[in-house]
Order: C-alpha cells, then sequence, then structure tokens
C-alpha cells in the first residue's frame, strides 16, 4: 500500500456514499427502464412491469429524500459535519487554482496551482480535501438530486400537478423537466464510475471512497514518513489499458445514446407533441442505450466491491489486534506475569 491509499473520509461518510449510489441507482434502472421502455424491454420485465417499476422508483425517490434530509441535518447538528462543509466551500484558492489549471494547459504555467492537486508526488497531508472540480462535483450532484426530489414529489400525481399550474402544458413542463435532469445526471454519474473506476492508481476501484480515514494508518511499513505518495512503488495492472479503452468507449456510446434516445422517444420525459419520433430509432440506438445500462451496472457492481474491501479490511484490523493464543490453550501471558516455572529453572 501507499499513501494513496489513505481515506479522506469519515466513516459515516463513506456509508453515506454508499446508500446514495444504491439509492440513485435503483433510481436511474426504474426510471429508464420506464422511460426507454421499447430499449430496455427485459428490464422493465424484471422488475414486474410497468407498476412493478413504478412501486420501485417512488419507493427509492422517497429514501433518496431521506438520505439528503439525513445528510443535511447530520452538517448542521455534527461538529465533523459543520467542519467539513466549510471545507467544501468555494474559496479564492480554488478560482486561482482554476485560472492557474487553464494556463498550465496552455503552456504558461510550469506546474498546477497547490489547491488542485490529487495525488501523483504529493503526500495525503499536501492534498486538500477536495480540488475545485471535486469542490463543483459535490455541488452539482447536490443541486440535481435536490431538484430531482423535489420535482418527483411535484409529479407524483399528474392530476394534482396541472390543478397546481392550472394547465395541462405546465404540468407537462415540469414532468419533461423532471426527466431531462435525470438524464445530465446520468451523463455526470457515468463520467464519475470510469473516473473512479479506471483511474490507472486506484484500478479498479478507489478505496479511499470505502475505507474510511480512521481505518487507514498514516505510512505503511517504514520507520519514518516518506516524502511522497509512494506512487513509484505501485505497477500498472496488464490489464488497465485493455479494460480502461474497452469501458471509456462503452461509457461515450451509452452516454450518446441515451442523449439522442431522450430526444426522439415520445412520452417520457419529452411529451409526444414535441417528440421527433416514437419507439426504437434503429438497432444501433438499442445497443447504445443498453450499453449505458451496462456502465450502469458496473459502477453498481464496483460499489458493492469497495464495501467488500472495506469489511475484509475491518476484519483484517480485527485479527491484527487480536492478542496470539498460547500454544496449549490457556491464556498468554503478559510481559508483567511470572517467568515459566522450567525457564526460571534451566536458568538456575
Amino acid at each position: 500500500m501507499s499513501n494513496l491509499d489513505h481515506g479522506k473520509f469519515t466513516r459515516v461518510t463513506t456509508l453515506f456514499h454508499s446508500l446514495l449510489g444504491l439509492d440513485v441507482f435503483l433510481l436511474f434502472f426504474t426510471g429508464y427502464a420506464i422511460m426507454f421502455n421499447d430499449e430496455l424491454w427485459w428490464m422493465l420485465t424484471l422488475m414486474g412491469g410497468a407498476s412493478g417499476v413504478t412501486a420501485i422508483h417512488r419507493i427509492t425517490g422517497i429514501g433518496l429524500i431521506a438520505l439528503v434530509v439525513f445528510w443535511i441535518t447530520l452538517q448542521i447538528i455534527s461538529s465533523t459535519g459543520r467542519s467539513n462543509f466549510s471545507k467544501i466551500l468555494p474559496a479564492k484558492d480554488d478560482i486561482d487554482a482554476f485560472i492557474q489549471d487553464i494556463q498550465f494547459v496552455l503552456g504558461r504555467a510550469d506546474e498546477r496551482h497547490p489547491s488542485a492537486r490529487q495525488f501523483a508526488g504529493y503526500k495525503a497531508d499536501e492534498v486538500p480535501l477536495l480540488s475545485y472540480i471535486g469542490k463543483g462535483v459535490v455541488f452539482i450532484f447536490s443541486i440535481e438530486l435536490t431538484l430531482l426530489a423535489i420535482s418527483g414529489l411535484l409529479i407524483w400525481s399528474k392530476t394534482g400537478l396541472a390543478a397546481m399550474f392550472q394547465t395541462k402544458a405546465a404540468a407537462m413542463a415540469f414532468v419533461t423537466f423532471h426527466g431531462l435532469l435525470g438524464v445530465i445526471m446520468l451523463m455526470g454519474v457515468m463520467f464519475h464510475i470510469f473516473e473512479h473506476g479506471m483511474h490507472p492508481a486506484f484500478y479498479p476501484v478507489e478505496t479511499k471512497a470505502f475505507i474510511p480515514r480512521s481505518m487507514v494508518p498514516e505510512h505503511h511499513g517504514d520507520d519514518e514518513e516518506p516524502d511522497t505518495t509512494g506512487i513509484e512503488r505501485l505497477s500498472l495492472s496488464p490489464s488497465w489499458r485493455t479494460v480502461s479503452t474497452i469501458f471509456g468507449a462503452m461509457t461515450v456510446i451509452g452516454i450518446v445514446s441515451v442523449l439522442i434516445g431522450s430526444i426522439f422517444d415520445e412520452g417520457y420525459p419529452v411529451p409526444r407533441e414535441l417528440a421527433i419520433g416514437g419507439g426504437p430509432a434503429s438497432i444501433l440506438l438499442t445497443i447504445g442505450i443498453n450499453l449505458g445500462m451496462v456502465v450502469l451496472g458496473v459502477g453498481l457492481v464496483l460499489s458493492m466491491y469497495g464495501n467488500v474491501l472495506r469489511i475484509r479490511w475491518e476484519q483484517q484490523l480485527e485479527e491484527e489486534r487480536e492478542p496470539p493464543a498460547a500454544a496449549d490453550g490457556g491464556e498468554p501471558q503478559t510481559d508483567g506475569g511470572q517467568p515459566n516455572t522450567d525457564d526460571a529453572a534451566s536458568e538456575n
């Protein structure tokens, strides 16, 4: 292991991340089974048809609202939450980092700004909790999840929504907003899966998102703290290049197909009056949309795998804490105990 393995988040945060990920994946699977019922007929069938998918979607929607309320409450009432919240607020250093990154890309800066550091070449304590990119992801996802939850509650009953907005067109526009917001968030989630699953230093899963910092030592197997992250000790997995290339292609194809499908398909989220066409436009579009669902499925599997790694890591730490048992089955002798009589006699 190296300092690259160091967790940055608390135990509660890592567990919340896993629960939120599971809930969002279920929302995507059920929502797109409804949206692309022609292309994803098999997914609709597996989840019990239209009524079953709708029920699961609503249950997971309530779960999303519960998680959001829990997280907001935790950030307010806990000192750790308030401290972490202050660290993710945009600051002047983030603006400077963004400007310097642009200059770096254009060849007008020799290095990236310290607030834009990720891992390579730096120790864990030299890397910010979140770079400006990470902060942007947190805020974008937070806004999208909040808007999805609010719009989802409002369109729970289309009749009530129409009465609230007085016209059917206004109510349908709100339904469209909910669906298209889901499409936008889907693209971000798919890129998120690719970024953290195919990172060459963490492939196939970035453990810091699952193993809390309290369970990771400051450094590993050295007498003194190392000067770097230890990235030079890592070797590239033989399968990374092939897997990352294939998975990257699937991610791009899936995103483009879902985006095009949301324009060409009719009924939801785009109203029939605004849609270009109905049903699957072509076999290629159908394949592309299914590839997008495969990418989400891989993300779900990687999330489960990350939690398995956390459980195994906890078990290993527990085993290391347990004192070794005596050979005869008795209690092991401590340093302050009486010496063995045989050993004492031999010494005399």
